[in-house]
């Protein structure tokens, strides 16, 4: 490699250049291969409500996704209980070191190293409030320099930055917060001001299924109001307006 500097600099121009998520993904992991890691994610995380999480991008194999849902990691993931405490990028090098981890968070990473994923590096980006914005990624990498830590974590961040300025155009990897696209294109609309009778009219359907699409959405985001309901869907990256 070239210093790190660079390589961010280099890769953050050749990412703008980029429309699509898809192709934003296929930029990152074959810029992260090098080093080790194979599979990764972006995306939002509110941890006083895990319910509202917003995959901007899931990069997993097969073989990771099987092993995350059969080993019970999606209820007991020790890097989403880590971000409690931690603002800054850490590995699980970083984690095992933590004598604070628990031994279920422990346990898990010793599974996934017995999968022969040994290393992961998690970069968050605090949003303010308890909501974080996240890329992960996991593999088979040796304990990671200064330097190549310092270049992930600036591809990282530029990664996030960008795609989350596309998905609400272009799509998400997974309906985020359980969002169907109906009801995303039904909160935008009351984002922007619109009654259920003018949902109703612009998307030519009745002013009942109007109303339940969007009080879907908000019981979807754990919302009290439609004031709410928007904040957490822009906070998110779910709509832009």
């Amino acid at each position: 490699m070239t210093t790190p500097d660079t390589d961010a600099y280099q890769f953050n121009l050749e990412l703008r250049r980029l429309s699509l998520p898809s192709d934003c993904a296929g930029l990152f992991r074959r810029t992260i291969a090098p080093l080790g890691f194979d599979t990764f994610s972006c995306g939002e995380l509110d941890l006083d409500n895990r319910e509202r999480v917003v995959f901007y991008l899931i990069d997993w194999s097969d073989r990771w996704t099987n092993f995350y849902i059969k080993s019970g990691l999606v209820e007991r993931d020790p890097l989403v209980d880590a971000l409690e405490h931690r603002r800054e990028p850490f590995t699980w090098s970083d984690l095992r070191a933590d004598r604070t981890l628990p031994k279920l968070g422990r346990k898990a990473l010793d599974l996934a190293a017995a999968e022969g994923w040994t290393e992961g590096l998690v970069v968050p980006a605090p949003r303010g409030d308890r909501r974080v914005g996240l890329v992960s990624m996991a593999g088979g990498a040796g304990v990671l320099g200064f330097e190549h830590k310092a270049f992930l974590t600036l591809a990282s961040l530029c990664l996030h930055s960008h795609v989350r300025t596309l998905v609400a155009r272009e799509g998400f990897a997974a309906p985020p917060a359980g969002l169907t696209p109906r009801e995303i294109e039904c909160v935008g609309l009351v984002a922007q001001g619109h009654s259920d009778g003018a949902i109703a009219a612009k998307l030519g359907i009745a002013v009942s299924t109007a109303h339940e699409f969007v009080e879907k959405a908000k019981r979807r985001v754990k919302a009290k109001s439609r004031t709410q309901m928007v904040a957490i869907a822009v906070s998110l990256g779910v709509i832009d307006i």
